[in-house]
């Protein structure tokens, strides 16, 4: 009871402390903590997610710190934020608490997840309601603090799987994939990760030349959002350095899926594909949807041939259509999903994977045809 009293006693102290010295622009000998701001990738804010309500560093210092353990300085840093941790919170374990900043909604969900290192000397928070998505971390280190988190995060080159709150597949996660036909190996080579937290949420790391230059992630329901920061390129890149000829796919798990046919040079777009074909070609400079094939032109400029295989729906065709228009036709060819059944052909690269087999996948690209002057009008035609 002794270390809880105190620290329930502390709290009123410590934040009237906090807000007199901040108006009269005082120096407060607190260590230092951290809020999360839409500038700092490191926080591991979404692109789709809005600002926090408020954002404050409390500058470096000492406060509490003498004589306390160092989990119990931590605690007293997260409550300083509105994180409340009592006495059954223990270094190890996954938390969910409720979210200081958006109170868990109207059903008051307990939606902020917390974990705390083993040693006892750092933590690190998310709320996975998509509406908020409040996230940050906090050191019982000053230094750690400084260094770790304090630092704004200028460029992909700081990106790490730590900042991003990524850790390995889980067994969960594992099984998700198996039933898609993917295995652990592939995920793996790919550095398929998951976000820290009690929701499964899927991360695809993007890298070039062997770092992490962006994260994509995915949750199971299919909702999509991307790492602030990330850079806009092609998802495997590294995978088609020295290739002659390349497949596009047009999502992270065909990409994963065309591996398991035995096709590693492969990449994936990674954004979504356009509702219809553009009337016209806009010049590089504003073509700022397929700005990733402007940042790939070093790779793509030296292979020779292209297959196209996006999606088989009006979507998927037309991002063909517009991928071969600038990738240029005459060194593209596209693929022919085979029929599901008499009324319909299978969509994309992990259906035919998962219902006919790696075989039918790896035939489906050895058959690819030369591309045809208008993907459009054959889908117009079609429907």
């Amino acid at each position: 009871m002794g270390s809880n009293w105190l620290i329930q006693c502390m709290r009123p102290i410590h934040t009237a402390l906090f807000f007199s010295v901040k108006r009269l622009n005082i120096p407060f000998t607190t260590s230092t903590l951290f809020f999360p701001t839409t500038t700092t990738t490191s926080s591991a804010r979404f692109s789709s997610f809005p600002s926090p309500s408020a954002s404050a560093n409390l500058d470096n210092g000492k406060v509490g710190k003498v004589g306390l353990p160092q989990l119990d300085v931590l605690k007293q840093k997260m409550e300083l934020l509105g994180i409340i941790c009592t006495h059954s919170c223990v270094p190890g374990h996954y938390y969910n608490l409720l979210c200081p900043k958006c109170k868990g909604g109207q059903s008051m969900e307990r939606s902020l997840s917390l974990h705390i290192e083993q040693n006892g000397d750092f933590a690190m928070w998310r709320c996975f309601r998509f509406d908020c998505g409040w996230a940050g971390r906090a050191f019982a280190d000053d230094q750690a603090t400084r260094d770790g988190v304090h630092k704004k995060v200028t460029s992909t080159g700081n990106m790490t799987e730590k900042s991003l709150g990524l850790v390995p597949l889980d067994d969960k996660a594992i099984a998700y994939f198996r039933e898609r036909m993917i295995s652990e190996e592939t995920l793996h080579r790919n550095g398929v990760m998951r976000l820290l937290g009690d929701k499964l949420i899927i991360a695809f790391t993007y890298k070039q030349k062997g770092l992490l230059v962006g994260c994509k992630y995915r949750t199971v329901e299919k909702k999509f959002w991307q790492e602030r920061g990330t850079e806009k390129v092609l998802y495997g890149l590294d995978d088609i350095v020295d290739a002659d000829e390349i497949i596009i796919v047009e999502g992270e798990l065909d990409k994963l899926s065309m591996e398991e046919a035995g096709f590693r040079n492969c990449v994936s777009v990674p954004a979504g594909a356009p509702t219809k074909v553009s009337n016209k070609l806009p010049s590089s400079s504003k073509d700022t949807a397929y700005q990733y094939l402007q940042n790939c032109k070093t790779y793509l400029d030296k292979v020779s041939r292209i297959i196209l295989a996006t999606d088989g729906d009006a979507p998927g065709q037309a991002l063909a259509e517009e991928l071969a228009r600038r990738l240029g036709k005459d060194r593209c060819w596209q693929v022919r999903w085979p029929e599901k059944d008499e009324y319909s052909c299978f969509k994309d690269a992990n259906e035919v994977l998962k219902y006919k087999g790696s075989d039918a996948l790896k035939k489906v690209i050895e058959s690819a045809e030369l591309y045809r002057s208008s993907i459009e009008d054959q889908v117009t035609e079609g429907i």
